[in-house]
C-alpha cells in the first residue's frame, strides 16, 4: 500500500478521487446528507484552507481510502457542539474531517495508518473528530486510539447526530 499527500494546491488533481472513494465507502446510503453532491461540498470548503492536509491511500494504483482535516483557525470549533475545556488550554486544534476506507479493504489497519500518517509531526496539540453516534463499535475502535467523547452535534438539519471526540497529540 502506498500513501500519497496532498494539499490546497493539489485539490484540483484528487477532488475526483476524494469523491469515487466516498461513493464506494457510502453507496448503500440513500440519505442527502451522505449524497456525493453533499460530500463534494464538504471537501471544498476544507480543500479551501491553506493548511487542509490529505492523504490517500493507494493499492496498485487504485484509491482504497483516505483522510484529510485541517487546523481549526483561532476560536474555531465544530458547528452545533459546545468546545471541551480543552480548548480553553490551547487555540491549537487539528479537525480529522474524514477518514474512510472501502469496505472490501477495512479491518485490515488502514484506517490506522491514514489517522497516524496524517497526524504525524502537527505541530496542535488537539486532535478532533465527529463519529456518528448510530454507529458505537467506530466509537469504540476511536477511544482503542486515545480519543474521548467530549459532547455531541447535530450540525445540519440533515446530518446524523455526532459525537464529538478529542485526542490529545503532545502534553
Amino acid at each position: 500500500m502506498e500513501l500519497k499527500r496532498y494539499g490546497k494546491s493539489d485539490v484540483g488533481n484528487v477532488r475526483s478521487v476524494l469523491l469515487d472513494v466516498h461513493s464506494a465507502c457510502y453507496a448503500e446510503e440513500t440519505d442527502a446528507f451522505h449524497s456525493r453532491d453533499s460530500f463534494s461540498g464538504f471537501v471544498d470548503r476544507w480543500s479551501a484552507n491553506d493548511e487542509w492536509s490529505c492523504l490517500v491511500a493507494y493499492e496498485n494504483a487504485e484509491a482504497i481510502g483516505l483522510a484529510y482535516g485541517a487546523p481549526f483557525s483561532r476560536g474555531a470549533w465544530w458547528r452545533g457542539s459546545e468546545a471541551p475545556r480543552e480548548m480553553a488550554a490551547t487555540d491549537r486544534a487539528f479537525a480529522l474531517s474524514e477518514l474512510m476506507v472501502i469496505p472490501t479493504w477495512r479491518k485490515k489497519g488502514i484506517a490506522l495508518r491514514l489517522h497516524d500518517a496524517l497526524l504525524y509531526g502537527r505541530e496542535e496539540e488537539l486532535v478532533t473528530l465527529f463519529v456518528d453516534s448510530s454507529h458505537p463499535r467506530v466509537q469504540a475502535l476511536y477511544e482503542t486510539w486515545g480519543y474521548r467523547k467530549v459532547g455531541e452535534s447535530k450540525p445540519y438539519d440533515d446530518s446524523p447526530t455526532f459525537a464529538v471526540m478529542v485526542k490529545r497529540l503532545r502534553p
